[in-house]
């Protein structure tokens, strides 16, 4: 099966300096670990900071009408997301559970299934 891992967090503590290399190092061994074993697939991406963000709706009319930023102001935001192949949902959660953001930052992991059409 394959579920999506949607990185969720307070997006200003992502670039402290001071957590900056310890974190990262954190993350690329839990990364080679998840995908030596198989559980991560090629893709995912971590993503430019909110503010970068333009979010495309419905205008007026129906047209569609572009805004600056994310679709909603939140202190939370997505990061990124990663895709994994596991057996099942256990398997997922017991992968995503120990990604470095949740004890360092606070942040939280949302997993949902892939959708198969």
């Amino acid at each position: 099966m394959r579920y999506v891992m949607i990185l969720v967090g307070d997006e200003s503590k992502w670039f402290d300096p001071e957590l900056g290399p310890e974190l990262m190092a954190e993350v690329g061994g839990w990364w080679q670990k998840w995908f030596e074993a198989g559980k991560i697939v090629q893709g995912g991406a971590e993503l430019g900071p909110s503010s970068t963000a333009k979010t495309i709706g419905a205008g007026p009319g129906g047209a569609p009408e572009v805004t600056d930023g994310p679709y909603v102001e939140l202190k939370e935001v997505v990061g990124g997301f990663i895709l994994l192949d596991v057996d099942d949902l256990d398997e997922a959660v017991a992968v995503a559970s120990g990604w470095p953001g949740i004890a360092a930052l606070g942040d939280r992991v949302e997993l949902r299934p892939e959708m198969v059409r």
